[in-house]
């Protein structure tokens, strides 16, 4: 049985794609993801009045630590020596009219090797705003996490990649 999906061999069994013919680059990629809290949630994050503690710094952690234990956590992902890792949070306050306030986690992960970075930058970035969620769900049970994406990759065969935040 001939496939065109790369984890599916002759026999259409799932299989992890071989990389070792493939070139080491270095390797970037950029995930996004949103939480939505109301904006006295927001406030106890920034204030650091939360029940559990410093929110923003267990987020980065977070994210960083599950960057790097990707490939246990998604079967066919190749575990990748990465050479780097960092957690950004923006905080987006509402307006006068408006109650929900925006935490925004960008989680940029980079590595030299043979296959791409992407999976590790969205778990970062999933991984950090559960975090977030976690820490403040005793405050705001209804906080919401949207918009988890890939808006940036470069290296290797498709080279740099970016699109708009959505």
């Amino acid at each position: 049985m001939k496939t065109p999906l790369t984890h599916v061999n002759a026999a259409g069994e799932v299989h992890m794609v071989g990389v070792a013919d493939k070139p080491v680059t270095a390797r970037t990629a950029v995930a996004m993801a949103r939480v939505r809290m109301q904006k006295e949630t927001l406030e106890h994050l920034l204030l650091g009045t939360g029940p559990k503690g410093d929110v923003s710094a267990t987020a980065r952690v977070a994210g960083i630590q599950a960057a790097k234990r990707t490939s246990e956590l998604i079967p066919l992902c190749h575990p990748i020596a990465l050479t780097g890792a960092d957690i950004a949070l923006r905080f987006e306050r509402p307006g006068e009219d408006a109650t929900l306030a925006t935490v925004e986690v960008r989680a940029t992960v980079h590595a030299f090797d043979r296959t791409g970075v992407e999976m590790e930058a969205l778990v970062a970035a999933s991984t950090a705003a559960l975090t977030i969620y976690d820490m403040l769900k005793a405050v705001d049970r209804w906080m919401t996490i949207t918009d988890l994406c890939l808006i940036e990759k470069s290296g290797g065969r498709s080279g740099h990649l970016h699109r708009e935040a959505p």
